[in-house]
């Protein structure tokens, strides 16, 4: 990132201007490193955002703040005979470099879908196509069902518990719940399926 500051008068008098304002912060000046931040971190806003106009004015904000911290972790390493601008472009370069790759991991995962959050003021639109509309008919073919399979619907869809609560509470087994709850799926299928 070569990247051509102007601070001042000239980017040469800015840098040694910042320099000085980091040599007194590095011995103890906090008021010298309240206007060094100060400064920077507007500077660090213009240069963010030229570089990547694409981000959203909270990401270039992210990234600055990113950058100030880095700054003060690591403001021991700083050569005070060496230019300053140099030394800050450096950590900002890594820190928007890291930035990009927390965006492109971040969109490697997410999916967009648009039908996901569709919805409709006619509330027979919102119901999923395969839905089985017969409450009644339902409860019987539930009602139906053997004991253990009677008790793992009820426990585990009905009342929504895990499948170690249910298995406390039936004594059963985490697998013979299972068991139970793909044998009853597939009886109400059936069932359903028939009434219909």
């Amino acid at each position: 990132m070569a990247e051509h500051i102007s601070v001042g008068k000239s980017a040469a008098e800015g840098d040694r201007r910042l320099a000085s304002l980091m040599r007194a912060a590095q011995d103890g000046d906090k008021a010298a490193y309240a206007r060094l931040l100060n400064e920077i971190a507007c500077m660090l806003r213009h240069v963010v955002q030229r570089r990547s106009p694409f981000l959203q004015p909270s990401d270039v904000e992210d990234i600055v703040q990113e950058v100030l911290i880095a700054l003060h972790v690591g403001r021991a390493t700083y050569d005070p005979a060496r230019p300053f601008l140099p030394w800050l472009l450096g950590i900002t370069r890594n820190r928007m470099a890291d930035a990009a790759r927390r965006h492109a991991r971040r969109s490697a995962r997410e999916v967009a879908d648009e039908q996901a959050l569709e919805t409709f003021l006619d509330r027979d639109t919102n119901i999923p196509v395969n839905a089985y509309g017969d409450p009644e008919a339902l409860r019987r073919a539930i009602r139906d069902l053997p004991e253990g399979q009677r008790h793992a619907v009820e426990l585990l869809k009905l009342r929504e518990m895990s499948l170690k609560e249910a298995a406390a509470v039936t004594g059963m087994t985490i697998g013979a719940l299972k068991a139970a709850m793909h044998r009853a799926l597939r009886t109400l299928r059936t069932v359903l399926s028939n009434e219909a």
